[in-house]
């Protein structure tokens, strides 16, 4: 069950009050009314209301002062001026110490609602991007870094030195290979670091709704629009955004993104006026995007747009060093998280070296955590590995002739690189070719590191 929305009337003309608080009242709003500053303050340390509507004129205090202290008191609420004749620029200095708009008395009801509502959008707004910067502005992950093959610490060094910058970045690596913390890394090294970080998984959203996401939509937009909406680019407002897959958005939005990226503008789905946001551009692809500007199906502008600094993700089978590092890294997380002691054993570390990695990392973690929640005892040993893992040493079930019986996800995993292949990776030809959703595939792929 939804709340009503709180309102907070000051205004010392009686009649004026009165009326005002019973309409809005019969408009569902719950009003609460204060004839003075010192009333409306004391009512503001008691409760938190959604929107302020304030007289400029007060008996006892200036309106501009009332303002001042509810931004102490009440700092979530929105609040909109009460105007007199005479008093716009008093109204103005308001809108600058933070008001949300004024409004011009008598105040006609149907004009005052449109306010509120508008006071109620940017209100959600802020708290959702309060939110992302709590809970979705990443921590420092450079512990998570861990490697001292030569590729990896030239990756590092070139990450630390384009993190200061507002550059767009290009990440490019197969898929698990870590482009998602790379990206990370960059923004929690830059002067943005305390701002939102938006991460947009392009490849999972219809073209409709990726659009809807990233630039926000106007009410009745499309079929189901019922609201106004923000987009991920004002979310991430002072901020990054990291576009994850972005070899794989439609041409229309390609088109769009150039436009941010140029401008640093855009319009709602359905809007026409123009939003200006701050915001750096990181993306990332496990394509080749050099490739796909040849095929056309990649604007040529906006790859170079794009690519102002490349970083390539060396894939772990090019890390060989780095696999015993990580493994016992893994395993120190795994260890702490769990209140375990596992360690890993000569032959399971053996198997774990030779493995060719089609994965990346997040193959090398899953193996990892598989192996510690099934090892009895401290040691790991090769049994407690993934079947992949140890297939080439070691055999589980097996046909007359002696072959290893691949599982069920082994046959799956195979077919659709199979079909992938036959595409040339194009993902949308794939699924219809699998009979299952573009969606449904690209949850596939994230699960068989593909």
């Amino acid at each position: 069950m939804t709340h009503p929305i709180a309102l907070l009337l000051v205004d010392d003309d009686d009649a004026f009050r009165a009326v005002m608080a019973g309409e809005l009242g019969h408009r569902g709003f719950e009003v609460t009314v204060a004839s003075s500053g010192e009333e409306a303050l004391r009512k503001l340390a008691a409760e938190q209301p959604d929107v302020i509507l304030l007289d400029l004129q007060l008996p006892d205090m200036t309106g501009l002062e009332v303002l001042r202290e509810a931004a102490k008191e009440s700092p979530g609420s929105e609040v909109i001026m009460l105007t007199g004749h005479g008093s716009m620029d008093t109204a103005v200095e308001a809108i600058r110490m933070g008001a949300f708009d004024y409004v011009s008395k008598p105040c006609p009801l149907d004009e005052l609602e449109v306010r509120i509502q508008r006071a109620l959008e940017r209100q959600a707004l802020n708290r959702r991007t309060s939110v992302l910067e709590r809970g979705l502005t990443p921590r420092d992950p450079g512990d998570w870094f861990v490697g001292s093959s030569r590729k990896f610490l030239k990756l590092l060094a070139l990450t630390e030195r384009v993190a200061p910058s507002d550059s767009t970045v290009l990440i490019t690596g197969e898929t698990g290979a870590g482009k998602e913390m790379v990206a990370k890394l960059l923004h929690s090294r830059s002067p943005r670091a305390k701002r939102p970080f938006v991460v947009v998984e392009c490849a999972a959203l219809q073209e409709e709704l990726l659009q809807s996401e990233l630039f926000g939509h106007e009410r009745g937009a499309f079929t189901g629009a019922d609201r106004r909406k923000a987009g991920l680019f004002e979310v991430a407002d002072g901020g990054t955004i990291f576009l994850d897959e972005i070899g794989e958005v439609s041409p229309s939005t390609q088109v769009k993104l150039l436009r941010v990226l140029d401008t640093g503008s855009f319009r709602h789905v359905g809007g026409t006026t123009e939003i200006k946001v701050d915001v750096r551009v990181v993306a990332a692809t496990n394509r080749d995007l050099e490739r796909r500007v040849a095929q056309g199906l990649f604007r040529e502008d906006l790859y170079y747009r794009l690519s102002t600094i490349i970083l390539r993700l060396p894939p772990l089978r090019e890390r060989e060093r780095d696999i015993d590092l990580l493994t016992q890294h893994f395993i120190g997380l795994l260890n702490d998280r769990f209140g375990l002691q596992k360690r890993i054993g000569s032959d399971a570390l053996e198997l774990l070296r030779e493995h060719d990695w089609p994965g990346n990392v997040r193959e090398l973690l899953h193996a990892v955590e598989r192996a510690v929640i099934l090892c009895e005892g401290d040691e790991i040993a090769p049994a407690h590995l993934p079947r992949t893992v140890r297939s080439g040493t070691e055999t589980t079930r097996s046909y007359s002739g002696g072959e290893p019986l691949p599982s069920l996800a082994d046959l799956e995993r195979s077919h659709i690189e199979k079909v992938l292949d036959s595409v040339e990776g194009h993902r949308g030809k794939a699924a219809r070719i699998l009979g299952i959703s573009e969606r449904n595939l690209y949850r596939k792929l994230k699960a068989y590191g593909i």
